[in-house]
């Protein structure tokens, strides 16, 4: 070998050489991921519609079902990219799981919960949002579906790209009222149930807020703020995992499980105490032998909270599946009952290819584009770690379960990220407060310049501006955009 090739020199630049050929490459399958990932959901698309294409063969309006089909399956894309990371956020962001571990594990819950358990039999018009009746003809009422169902996908396609977690329930709520009153005037809505919508935007993320932070307030003053952390925690993780379990159980119960067996709140609360006490029962000595050896320590404490983090994203996921698939293919199913066989004002059932769809594409839209809005939920808007992450997730199964005691209407993307608001906004205020407390020991203490105490604040003031400026417009964008959309598919089908 020629003796300059050895030179220290050459080798140094053969490095640098082989440092930008990496750079280069990571840099392509940087830019090269998003491509990938809309050819993939336009195969997708395509594969919906040709799978409503063999289903409905010569039939009369095949084209009209195989181009909502398309639609159906464009929403179901987008509910996976926005809707699942308010499940599975929470448990990436305390590193309780990794991303490919939560994607996968909300693929097959949200899968199962919606083949299992979703489906069960919805009104003709999302929540009764509109009267059917006022629609006239079943050409109208399909035409306005088509047009909530493109309307709702592309507001929803546009909340992921500005990475605002949005609820895809109030989107389709928007886009069925903008087509109904494109359609039949403002007659037509329902404006009783419209109010009560609205007010669950506040109701909402407030109440999941308040039930995080007051979670997380008992596990700090009765754990972490105690001199011996280890064994308090023996003492209440075993109580706060039962209360988990016995919370979901419930949940599960009341959301998630109607298709297979009925279950009026008496009952599903009953299940949940006595499902409650066993988990409580079981986890006391399994928390024993996990705190066997650990430091007096806050991190130790993260241990004991990581199985019942990846238990509850993964139950959130399921009961998600089996509720809020709707949101995708429910205004497509109206179209195969309106197209099949004129009816388009009596209750439906979900077909079980159309089913398929919005699993399939719930899954294939949070492993293409799901991990945004899961690091956004998980990291951005204030930093999570197991226990905090719990109270979240708690949060969302009890929360549920209070308004449908009420009867309010709430989303659980609302839920969700209301919870870790409050979580970070409490943190904000015990941080304050421990500080006040330090200061009156310590004579003389100086208070923090304004400008130091808001480089200090915990949650992230511009997210929280944006996602809350998103959820005020997702009714009213979506409306607008549906009236839009409608008017020009009617305008196709009258010129057609």
């Amino acid at each position: 070998m020629p003796q300059n090739e050895l030179d220290p020199k050459h080798l140094e630049t053969l490095d640098r050489d082989l440092g930008r050929l990496s750079t280069l490459e990571t840099a392509t399958s940087y830019t090269s991921r998003p491509v990938i990932g809309l050819g993939v959901g336009l195969l997708f698309m395509v594969f919906a519609a040709l799978l409503a294409a063999m289903v409905f063969g010569q039939a009369n309006n095949t084209l009209v079902v195989v181009i909502a089909a398309a639609f159906g399956a464009y929403m179901a894309l987008n509910i996976g990219a926005n809707d699942v990371a308010n499940n599975m956020g929470p448990a990436v962001g305390a590193n309780a799981l990794t991303m490919g571990g939560a994607i996968a594990i909300a693929i097959v819950f949200e899968s199962a919960g919606a083949l299992l358990a979703g489906g069960d039999v919805v009104s003709t018009i999302a929540k009764g949002i509109i009267a059917p009746e006022s629609l006239g003809t079943s050409g109208t009422f399909i035409t306005a579906m088509m047009a909530a169902l493109l309307a709702s996908a592309i507001w929803v396609n546009l909340a992921t790209w500005i990475g605002a977690p949005v609820s895809t329930t109030h989107s389709v709520v928007g886009g069925v009222m903008g087509a109904g009153i494109a359609a039949a005037g403002f007659g037509a809505v329902s404006w009783d149930q419209m109010g009560a919508i609205a007010a669950s935007w506040v109701i909402s993320p407030v109440l999941g807020g308040v039930v995080a932070a007051g979670f997380l307030w008992f596990i700090k003053s009765n754990i972490i703020y105690t001199e011996d952390k280890i064994a308090s925690a023996r003492r209440w993780v075993p109580v706060l995992v039962g209360i988990m379990g016995g919370a979901f159980a419930t949940y599960l119960a009341v959301k998630g499980l109607k298709r297979i067996v009925s279950i009026d709140l008496g009952d599903a609360l009953l299940i949940g105490a006595v499902s409650g006490v066993v988990i409580w029962l079981v986890m006391i000595p399994v928390i024993r032998k996990q705190s066997e050896g650990l430091e007096n320590r806050n991190k130790s404490l993260k241990v004991l909270f990581g199985i019942p983090l990846i238990v509850s994203a993964a139950l959130l996921s399921f009961a998600h599946g089996a509720n809020d698939v709707a949101n995708a293919v429910g205004p497509l199913a109206a179209i195969v009952q309106a197209s099949t066989t004129g009816d388009f004002t009596h209750a439906f059932g979900i077909p079980l290819w159309v089913m398929v769809i919005g699993a399939l594409g719930i899954s294939f839209g949070l492993f293409l584009f799901g991990p945004k809005l899961i690091r956004m939920v998980g990291n951005q808007i204030t930093k999570l770690n197991p226990m905090r992450a719990y109270c979240v997730a708690l949060s969302a199964a009890i929360t549920v379960i209070v308004a449908s005691w009420l009867g309010l209407p709430v989303s659980s993307t609302h839920i969700a990220v209301g919870g870790v608001f409050g979580v970070g906004f409490f943190r904000e205020w015990d941080a304050e407060r421990r500080m006040r407390k330090a200061k009156a020991v310590i004579p003389g203490a100086k208070r923090l310049p304004p400008e130091e105490r808001r480089r200090r604040k915990l949650v992230r003031r511009s997210h929280f501006m944006t996602i809350i400026a998103a959820w005020i417009i997702t009714v009213p964008a979506a409306a607008l955009l549906s009236a839009g959309l409608f008017a020009v598919i009617n305008g196709v089908m009258s010129a057609g």
